[in-house]
């Protein structure tokens, strides 16, 4: 119980700061409001402690004892994340031509944080930093989930209210664009790091 409040600490540090999460909620929220970016959220908070769980109590196992698996999920993860940012990109210009766009569904975003290279950093890091030998692991590792369940909240839920907020100041096409292109350069340039490691 020593550790409530760290792990509390580094999952507010964690879930508030930019990454592909945080970027396309709030590109999310420009383009789509509050409303119909709200399973996108949901998705975000539910399934990263799920993600946290599957990982502590047993799946890390599993990906030490086939490197490959890992390796094969950073791939996919890569390639979706260029779709995911090759639309956000085309948002405005969907909008223009007609096209009705769509935002995450919950099951594309909880199923998303398993190819957020971000999101495995963040829980592995947690796990390895805030669980001890010879403690109950379960009830370690929940604990750990459950504290990134309630900071993600209003972290993510911070970032789509300040998507919406950019509406009133980019209500021009041009400027909407300009935000959805940045949007879309800055998720690819989060997954750098990752495709290098990949070559």
């Amino acid at each position: 119980m020593d550790l409530v409040l760290p792990i509390f600490l580094f999952a507010f540090t964690a879930a508030i700061t930019p990454g592909p999460n945080n970027i396309m909620i709030m590109a999310s929220g420009l383009n789509f409001g509050t409303v119909r970016s709200l399973p996108h959220l949901l998705g975000i908070c539910f399934g990263f402690p799920v993600m946290v769980i599957l990982i502590g109590t047993g799946l890390g196992v599993v990906f030490e004892q086939l490197p490959m698996l890992h390796e094969i999920i950073k791939v996919i993860g890569v390639i979706y994340l260029l779709y995911l940012a090759w639309r956000i990109a085309n948002a405005e210009k969907s909008a223009r031509t007609g096209t009705p766009g769509k935002p995450l569904t919950f099951i594309q975003s909880a199923l998303f944080q398993w190819v957020n290279p971000k999101g495995w950093i963040m829980a592995s890091s947690a796990i390895a930093a805030y669980t001890t030998v010879g403690a109950d692991i379960f009830l370690q590792v929940f604990l750990i989930a459950f504290i990134f369940f309630l900071m993600t909240f209003p972290s993510a839920g911070s970032w789509l209210i300040f998507g919406v907020a950019l509406k009133r100041y980019l209500d021009q096409p041009r400027y909407r664009r300009i935000f959805n292109i940045s949007m879309a350069v800055l998720l690819v340039v989060s997954i750098v790091p990752v495709a290098l490691d990949l070559l």
